[in-house]
């Protein structure tokens, strides 16, 4: 049975909103919803109509606003499609704005350390020995060569192994500000509890409420770059604490599912999705690893079965970015140090995970990092020196020297 058949439920006027409540003003900090820049909702036959109001009309937000929109509410049961219309606010809404960013700066601090700016990508998969830690370490260093800044956050707490896999054996210490400081890798900024324990071999005997404490740790006193383009999340397989807590924790967070061609993962791996769903947390697209193996005589085996991960794509109405062979050199990249991706660019598995990466960026492009607020802001002080008492008329369109 299709995955959306074991949804019964259409989305509502509410789980809209919910959802709606993970796109997040980059500049703000603040999601949609309370910004107060959504002017209505309507669901009629499987068609969302999301009315927007962004602060001016000529927002250079505009574009990745309205894709994060439709990413959100699109992804919710029912939903086939998400029409967005946009205006520009009026003066009343601008100043309802200004006040409510004035009042939630007094109320205190951000969530996290995350910038809002910066793209989370979670990689879950519903079982562990899929391969989910090695992509999520060949997604980020392909982001990375690719000339994104990137962030890797080894968030399965138990099963920790991205430091191996980076070739790394620092540890974890604090700023002056009694902020973790991440560890530097192949370039990427690391988190791990690997770069905490004794050794590789040392057992963390947590409870899941510890769990969920450690991820909220490494998003609220991690002092992560400001300018990350993206903050890629090796998740614990499963549906479990960790998952919950990031949800709750980083609204604006977006899922890459893996699973392999076998017909029980996908099932297994749909749990994600229907987890990811709940939680009003986007599906980006599946990537189905293990996708058969060719010898050095070309011919080709196809151990895991075929067709698990375009299945489950489609199920969910999502892409499938890449199907990645089974691939030695990425076993031997992963316990050396070495990513397959930069260590053999040209090898099958290398090629699939870097067309996922760039796929990646189509569909989740880098915050644009002059925003509509920026603008907004400029225009206010400009207003307000015209109108001041005595002040000279000023030329609205001055030309810049």
């Amino acid at each position: 049975m299709a995955y959306l058949s074991l949804v019964t439920a259409t989305a509502t006027r509410a789980d809209v909103e919910a959802a709606l409540r993970g796109v997040v003003d980059p500049e703000l900090g603040s999601d949609v919803v309370e910004l107060g820049m959504i002017q209505g909702i309507e669901i009629s036959d499987g068609v969302a109509t999301i009315n927007i109001a962004l602060t001016i009309a000529a927002c250079p937000m505009r574009d990745q606003i309205e894709s994060d929109v439709r990413r959100k509410v699109t992804a919710l049961p029912g939903i086939s499609s998400t029409v967005v219309n946009v205006a520009a606010m009026t003066s009343k809404q601008r100043s309802d704005l200004m006040a409510t960013v004035r009042q939630r700066a007094r109320e205190g601090a951000v969530a996290t350390m995350v910038n809002p700016t910066t793209r989370v990508i979670a990689v879950g998969s519903g079982k562990g020995g899929v391969g989910k830690s090695s992509l999520s370490v060949n997604l980020a260093v392909a982001l990375q060569v690719a000339g994104f800044r990137v962030g890797l956050l080894d968030a399965d707490i138990w099963g920790f192994s991205v430091p191996r896999m980076l070739g790394t054996t620092g540890r974890l210490e604090a700023n002056s500000d009694r902020k973790i400081v991440p560890i530097e890798a192949q370039g990427i900024q690391l988190v791990s509890t690997g770069l905490l324990v004794e050794t590789e071999e040392t057992a963390l005997m947590w409870r899941g409420l510890m769990l969920s404490k450690a991820l909220e740790q490494f998003l609220q006193d991690v002092a992560w770059d400001p300018g990350l383009d993206y903050l890629i999340l090796d998740m614990p397989p499963g549906t479990g604490d960790v998952q919950m807590a990031l949800a709750r924790l980083l609204p604006q967070a977006e899922m890459i599912v893996v699973t392999t061609p076998q017909k029980a993962a996908q099932k297994v791996a749909a749990r994600v999705a229907d987890m990811a769903r709940r939680s009003y947390m986007p599906v980006v697209g599946v990537i189905e690893n293990m996708s058969g193996f060719t010898t050095a005589e070309g011919t080709h085996y196809d151990l895991f079965g075929t067709g698990g991960g375009e299945e489950l794509a489609n199920d969910l109405g999502v892409p499938l970015l890449a199907r990645v062979p089974l691939d030695p050199l990425v076993v031997e990249g992963g316990d050396g140090g070495a990513p397959v991706v930069s260590a053999h660019p040209r090898a099958a598995s290398a090629l699939a995970i870097i067309g996922a990466a760039k796929r990646l960026v189509e569909l989740v492009p880098p915050a644009d990092e002059e925003t509509c607020t920026a603008r907004i802001a400029v225009l206010m002080e400009q207003l307000e020196r015209h109108q001041a008492p005595g002040a000279r008329h000023q030329d609205p369109h001055p030309v810049s020297g």
